[in-house]
Order: structure tokens, then sequence, then C-alpha cells
């Protein structure tokens, strides 16, 4: 078991700093202030006195800047994409590869606000009716570090093409990705317009609870979303969130073992199953299930053995992810691969295969963002879909099968704003979904987030009445 000392971001309120450490190494790699408290409300303030000046900018404008931000960007790719991987441990190309993606959402949402459109409405012959959609004032953004750059670009591209001005908190676990973000961004657009605040939880409460913005959009833990609801109906702020998942992976009869294993493997292992729609629980058919567990361990095998796996993001969540493994195995799970903790500095955590899971294990009824694959057999596909029903939460879930008659009760049935059939990651561009239960509310994505930023107005035009003298 490794003695190495902790990695990860440490939030000092004494010293009034954010100290970074590469969970790879656990070396310091910097250090940043965390904002006080008046840093915080002058932010809020001037996003507030922007947010005339901005409303009244064409969409055509805001789009044009957009693009400006998304040049940045893209020239700046290969400095976020080091920084993300120095700060959270995700692999360079993978980090690059958010840059880019971040970029492109940019760009897409440049060229969908100038044609956000209202609607026109029946009414009388002689009269106009319609809606028009407004801004709704000051977004404050709350954002992961799972994938920064991606994410962060999505909901200010939104936010800002409609009208909205932006204060924009990133997570506290890569820090220097936020502030460099912020300096690429703010000067593009006028005072006030986008600002970033750095800092921890305690900073995102002071910007939530301080009353001045009227959406919240937030991407993170299912805790801090409840707390983030309480706040947003005592100020009545709009409120977009994201939050934590325990995606359920169906695996059917009929389908081939090896295949399905490798699906299993890569929406579990990906990026150390620190993905917001990683697979976080599997539910396998008996008639193929000594064939899958077979082959689930010897992907996770082949990854360990590989000796390239990235860590965890620091630390403290490693620990969290091992808490869970050691709860399962003490309950009855049996570790065909992985489960221990590696020797080393750094937060890294082995690809690890449970078999013999029920539930009742926290590794199968909560989120556990790490590199796990848990393993219940199931008698049948009905069994296998009333477990992966139940929980909590409703992110997303995937199912492997060649029954269209099972696809439709899955999809069906599934209480999840995503369903992913026979490819555990995939989707067309556009696509949106709403999150259920204690993973969220409203959209975080897509062209329907537009929507999310945006008040509608509904205007009737009569003509004036003429009275003859």
């Amino acid at each position: 078991m490794s003695t190495a000392p902790a990695p990860s971001t440490q939030a000092d309120r004494d010293t009034g700093q954010m100290v970074i450490m590469d969970p790879a190494t656990g070396e310091q790699v910097g250090s940043l202030p965390i904002a006080g408290p008046e840093e915080a409300r002058r932010a809020l303030a001037a996003a507030r006195t922007a947010a005339t000046d901005w409303a009244a900018t064409s969409p055509a404008e805001r789009g044009q800047l957009l693009h400006r931000a998304a040049q940045a960007l893209e020239d700046a790719a290969e400095e976020l994409a080091e920084l993300n991987r120095r700060e959270t441990g995700k692999p360079l190309q993978d980090s690059l590869g958010g840059v880019q993606a971040g970029a492109a959402t940019l760009r897409q949402y440049a060229e969908l606000g100038p044609v956000h459109r209202g609607h026109s409405l029946c009414g009388d012959q002689l009269a106009t009716n319609y809606t028009v959609s407004e801004p709704r004032g000051v977004a404050l953004l709350l954002t992961p570090w799972n994938d920064p750059v991606a994410v962060a670009a999505g909901l200010i591209g939104a936010a800002l093409v409609t009208g909205n001005t932006v204060v924009h908190k990133p997570s506290e676990r890569c820090p220097q990705v936020g502030a460099r973000l912020g300096e690429l961004l703010e000067p593009i657009f006028a005072p006030g317009v986008f600002s970033t605040v750095l800092g921890d939880a305690a900073t995102g409460r002071v910007l939530s609870e301080a009353g001045q913005a009227q959406v919240i959009a937030h991407v993170g833990s299912s805790a801090t979303g409840a707390r983030l609801a309480e706040v947003a109906a005592a100020t009545s702020a709009h409120l977009i969130r994201e939050n934590g998942g325990n995606d359920p992976l169906l695996v059917d009869a009929g389908v081939d073992p090896q295949w399905a294993a490798e699906q299993a493997a890569l929406g579990c292992f990906a990026n150390a199953g620190q993905i917001c729609t990683s697979v976080e629980r599997i539910y396998v058919h008996r008639d193929i299930a000594a064939e899958f567990c077979r082959a689930l361990t010897e992907q996770a095998r082949q990854r360990n053995a590989s000796g390239d796996f990235q860590p965890l993001v620091d630390a403290a969540h490693r620990e969290g992810v091992h808490e869970q493994v050691r709860q399962a195995l003490a309950s009855g799970a049996v570790a065909a691969e992985g489960g221990m903790l590696p020797e080393g500095p750094g937060a890294h955590y082995p690809a690890t295969v449970l078999l013999q899971c029920a539930s009742g294990m926290r590794v199968m009824d909560e989120e556990t963002f790490g590199p796990i694959a848990p393993v219940e057999v199931v008698d049948d596909f009905e069994q296998g879909l009333a477990k992966a029903r139940a929980g909590r939460y409703g992110l997303a879930a995937s199912v492997l099968t060649a029954d269209i008659a099972h696809l439709q009760q899955a999809v069906a049935g599934l209480p999840v704003g995503t369903v992913k059939v026979n490819a555990v990651f995939g989707g067309a561009p556009g696509g949106a979904a709403e999150p259920r239960g204690d993973s969220g509310a409203g959209f975080g994505y897509g062209p329907e987030l537009l929507d999310e930023f945006t008040l509608t107005k509904v205007v009737h035009v009569s003509a004036p009445e003429r009275r003859t003298p």
C-alpha cells in the first residue's frame, strides 16, 4: 500500500492560496490566490452593470465575438491541454481534445445564437401575436474539473450569445486552467461581460448566495447541486444542473461477450472512470456472464499491465474510490483484477473488476467516479432492467442487446436523460437531455441550452381603435 504524501489541490484559507499538486507525481505545479468575498461581489456587480448594454448588443455581434473566443482557445490549445494534464492527470491528447471540443462548441453557439427565435401565434386577423426571447441577466457558471474547458465553453457560449453576462468560477481542482481560460476570453468582451473568480467551495457559496445572479448553472456533485437548489429557491434564480450519476450498463443474452466486455471496459475505465456518463454498475445476463467476466477481467489486466493508466484527480478522491471498493470486498464482492492501492507517488488507481456484487454495496448504489467495473449477474433481461431502474440518480444508461423488444423496453423503462444502445459513448451533434432525480434538472447542452438562458415574452399587437367624429 502506498505511503506517499497525498497529492491534491489544497485550498488553504489561512494563507489564502490554492496549492496545486500534479496527481501523477505528487509534485507542486503552482499556487493561486483564493478570491475573497469582496472580489466575488465586485465581479457580480460588474456583470450586473454590464448586463443592459450586453443585452442590447445584436446577436450577430455576440456571435462574432464568440468566434473570436473560439479562435483564442484554438491558438492556446496546447498550453491549456498541458495545464489540464498537470492539474488533473487527464492524458495530454484527451486534454487537447477537450480544448478543441470547447472551441467547436463556442463556434456552434456563435451560429445558433443569431437564429434563436421566437414563435408567431395565431390570433385575430387584424392583430399580431408573437414571442421573443430575452436574456435572464447575470449568469453564474460553476464548472467541473474532469473536462474543464469543454464543459465551461458550452455554458459560457450559450449564456453569452443569448445576451447574459457571465461570472465563471472554475473548479478549485484545476484553477490554473480556469485562470488561463479567463485571461484568454475576458479581453474579447466589454468590461463586466465575462469574468473569472477563482476559489474553493466557500467562494462558490459567496457567489451563489449573494442574490445577484438570475441564472446559476452547475456541473458537479449532487450534494452541491442540492444546496444550490435551496439557494435558487431563496433567491429566485433559475437553476441548471448536471450532477452525479450511477449509470448502469445492461448486457443482454445474445450479444458477443468479448465485444460487450470491450464496451464495458471503455465505459468504466476511460479517463479513469471520471466522465459524467461513465459506466458505474453492470448487470449481465447469466447465459453469457462467465465469458463476459473473463473478457472484462482481461481488459482490465491489460490496461494495468501497460503501466500507462492515468491517475485520479487527487489522493482525496482516490481514497473515496478505494473506500467503496473496500466496503464491497468486505460485503462479499471478489476482486478479479485490481482493487489495491499501487506503490509509488501520485493518485493512481488500477482498473478494477469486482464480481459477485449486489445491491446494498455502495459501489452499486452510489456514484464512484473511478475506474471500477462492479458486476452483478442477473437471470433475465427483465430482472436486469428492474435493477438498472433502481436508485436515486437519472443521468444516463447503456444497453447492449440484439433484441428489438428489449431495446424498446429499456428506452421506455429507464428513468434517465440519455439511453445509449450498443455503444457506451457517442451520439449525434445537437442532442440534448434532461437528467432526472439527483442527477440534476434542465438542459445542460445542445440547442435547448439557449432556452435555459432566456425568458420568453409574449407580445400582442392590435390596431388602435378609430373613432369617427
